[in-house]
């Protein structure tokens, strides 16, 4: 046996359910106002009968709304009324021919005041539906509009967060194997060889990882320790590293290669260019309902920290800022200034979301 499945917009059951039980609603205060006067219980049949015309009736008026619903402004408003005149005239009428046919006592029935005020009564009734009808139609209109602004919204910001992370790649990757062949002209073939591996295992993190996900704290460090081991390679003893991690730090959500830059800015800046190296300090600890990550050198600092990028300058620190900004809008704080006596710091702030410890290990991010 074939099943066959019908599948229902959800605004057209939404309009029927209301439709039907706003009908019978209308039926039900009909047939108890008629008892209430003393009318016999054969009234229900004209009730019944009324019901079912304005049921028909206005179900052919939704139809015609529908048609003249592109139309704007005054058409709009002269198209829905014309129709709404017309449905309450014969909706009236045969209101008064189901009266005549089944209501004896409704003397009134026959004389034109009578008809009018039937025709008043009916022409409030569909102008009362006709309304709640247009009401719901625009708000939905509105709901759709709004959410499709909001898809529209959260996709650009995905676009322009993609575009910044994939942005550090090729930036980060010219540095790199630009180091990779100056130790190959160097004669440095297994510093070099042991730089490519672990540049391999960098960017394998690098790519699989999605710019829009979030990782754990513990992961970005995973993966900032596969970049450090990359730069020691280079640097030997001159590249001094110290972090401070706290456990509940650990498990905090962060945008993946959130440090990377930030670090190879400070390499670039107050350790290559000094003989004697220089040292990066780390530290990371939940404060209130925020993440505080610090990264400090003690290097020379820095006049310009945002100058132009143009230039190729800037790049690091101008992409996190953006990144951060995008990400958490007036939720996060991004800072940057010189220390005494000498050195850079870079004050991260950030809510803190949290995922299980058990998730936040190293084997995530296995070479």
């Amino acid at each position: 046996m074939i099943r066959i499945k019908t599948l229902i917009n959800p605004s057209r059951r939404s309009f029927w359910l209301l439709q039907l039980g706003g009908w019978l609603g209308y039926f039900a205060l009909n047939l108890t106002a008629a008892l209430g006067e003393g009318k016999a219980w054969t009234h229900g049949k004209s009730s019944l009968s009324v019901t079912a015309c304005g049921l028909l009736i206005t179900s052919l008026l939704r139809l015609g709304y529908k048609r003249i619903w592109h139309l704007q402004g005054a058409r709009l408003l002269a198209g829905a009324a014309g129709m709404l005149l017309v449905a309450a005239i014969v909706q009236a009428t045969a209101y008064v021919n189901i009266l005549n046919r089944f209501c004896d006592d409704c003397d009134d029935v026959r004389s034109i005041f009578g008809y009018l005020w039937y025709f008043a009564s009916m022409f409030y009734l569909l102008l009362s539906w006709s309304g709640l009808y247009f009401g719901i139609k625009f708000s939905r209109q509105l709901q759709q509009q709004k959410e499709a602004a909001l898809k529209a919204q959260a996709m650009a910001h995905e676009a322009q967060l993609k575009m910044l992370r994939y942005q550090l790649n090729p930036h980060f990757l010219f540095n790199t194997l630009n180091a990779i062949s100056t130790l190959v002209l160097d004669s440095r073939g297994a510093t070099a060889n042991g730089m490519v591996a672990s540049l391999s295992a960098f960017l394998r993190y690098s790519l699989d990882s999605d710019p829009v996900q979030r990782v754990s704290l513990a992961q970005e460090i995973d993966a900032t320790n596969l970049y450090l081991g990359i730069e020691q390679l280079r640097f030997g003893e001159r590249l001094r590293v110290h972090m401070a991690i706290t456990p509940e730090a650990r498990s905090a959500l962060v945008p993946s290669l959130l440090l990377q830059p930030l670090i190879e800015n400070a390499i670039k800046y107050a350790v290559s260019k000094r003989e004697e190296g220089g040292t990066i300090e780390i530290d990371a600890k939940r404060d209130g309902g925020s993440l505080l990550i610090t990264l400090r050198d003690d290097g020379p600092g820095c006049k310009d920290f945002f100058i132009d990028r143009r230039a190729g300058h800037g790049v690091g620190l101008s992409n996190t800022r953006e990144r951060l900004l995008v990400l958490y809008g007036e939720r996060q704080q991004f800072a940057i200034g010189n220390r005494e006596p000498h050195g850079v710091e870079v004050s991260i702030r950030l809510p803190f979301d949290a995922v299980p410890l058990e998730k936040t290990s190293k084997s995530e991010i296995a070479a």
